[in-house]
């Protein structure tokens, strides 16, 4: 199985989309090279996940920015096309996720019978199992709700993802694996999230077909 992994990563296409411009549509600007970056992440073993609770990271989608919204309603308004409200302005009540990153397919949102999922790129579960068990609550809301952890996508295939890392997963849509690592290095090394040996080895292979590829910020 991790011999297929490998083939897998180091085959695994990807388009520079945004490479020259940064980072693709989700997630605007860049702060350098995503390659470059790997290297400034700290490698360790993974700790145990004894202990994580989702509610060690605060109550779900808060209103971290105080804009009256709570975030998932803020990331769905970012990454949707043909949004309608339910109250004119914050609670999202449909709208296409045109592309979505790790399917490529269209997917139409309907509250209450929504196929698209608010995905945490970096899982919180595989944070808390690589330095989130010894912050603060503050930071692990802020963590939680950081947009740039957060991008909108089809529902099955987050749920097929879980929790796993570069390592162990990686999006079926292989136009996006580059902005998909970039955006896991990027919320890595601003919360200092550390990563395991064979997942930095991913992400370098992954990044390595595209070295144009620079962070997102948001």
């Amino acid at each position: 199985m991790a011999a297929v992994l490998v083939v897998l990563l180091a085959a695994g296409g990807c388009s520079e989309r945004g490479g020259d411009g940064g980072g693709g549509g989700r997630g605007s600007g860049a702060s350098g090279p995503a390659l470059e970056a790997v290297a400034s992440l700290t490698v360790k073993g993974r700790a145990p996940r004894a202990g994580y609770e989702r509610e060690a990271f605060g109550s779900s989608w808060s209103d971290t920015d105080h804009n009256g919204c709570g975030t998932r309603d803020d990331i769905l308004r970012r990454d949707l096309a043909e949004v309608t409200f339910r109250d004119g302005h914050c609670e999202v009540a449909s709208g296409t996720l045109d592309d979505d990153p790790y399917t490529g397919r269209t997917v139409r949102f309907v509250r209450g019978r929504s196929k698209v999922d608010i995905d945490h790129v970096v899982a919180l579960s595989d944070a808390w199992q690589k330095g989130a068990r010894t912050w603060d609550r503050d930071r692990r809301v802020a963590f939680a709700n950081d947009p740039l952890n957060l991008i909108a996508v089809d529902a099955s295939a987050n749920r097929r993802k879980g929790d796993g890392d570069t390592a162990t997963w990686l999006p079926p849509h292989r136009a996006y694996r580059c902005d998909y690592v970039a955006r896991q290095v990027a919320v890595k090394r601003k919360y200092g999230v550390w990563v395991t040996r064979a997942e930095k080895g991913a992400m370098v292979r992954v990044l390595r077909g595209c070295p144009k590829t620079r962070l997102p910020r948001r």
